[in-house]
């Protein structure tokens, strides 16, 4: 069975929203299920299918986040020694060579990839570039506009 790396704030984001999919939304929609089957005819009844529907995918986010849990490989980054070189769960700052712009990402597992909060996926053309590397390193990306080229700014543990 393959293990998915996730950070230890990613496995606690997970088993947040699963507690509040379990305890708060799944009794909230068997409660609205009740509530519109009282309604009579159930063919023609769109609060009860919509109820159903919502239920539905409630469902199925529940055992996808149970699924995702059990193949997780939890990594405490905090509990790595800082060595300086590029790793899962480090947030590197890194610096185009030929525009000076300079961006921070944090590297997390698939499921905790978001870009618009600074984290990518250690599977990310980005990622794999900047894997083992130090500060000081200059790292060729391969992108859909052609190769660029980034220096490592500064790499720090969370």
């Amino acid at each position: 069975m393959i293990k998915y790396p996730m950070t230890l704030q990613g496995a606690k984001a997970l088993e947040e929203e699963h507690a509040h999919l379990t305890k708060v939304i799944r009794p909230k929609l068997s409660q609205d299920i009740g509530t519109a089957r009282e309604l009579g005819d159930l063919k023609e009844n769109a609060e009860y299918h919509a109820a159903r529907e919502q239920q539905g995918m409630v469902e199925a986010r529940i055992r996808d986040i149970e699924g995702r849990m059990q193949n997780a490989q939890v990594i405490d980054v905090s509990a790595i020694p800082h060595t300086g070189k590029v790793i899962f769960g480090t947030t590197v700052e890194i610096a185009n060579v030929e525009t000076d712009d300079r961006v921070t990402y944090q590297i997390v597992g698939e499921d905790e990839a978001d870009i618009k909060l600074g984290k990518i996926s250690v599977g990310s053309p980005i990622a794999r570039a900047l894997i083992a590397k130090e500060e000081g390193d200059v790292v060729a990306v391969k992108t859909p506009s052609g190769v660029i080229e980034y220096e490592i700014v500064e790499v720090r543990h969370v």
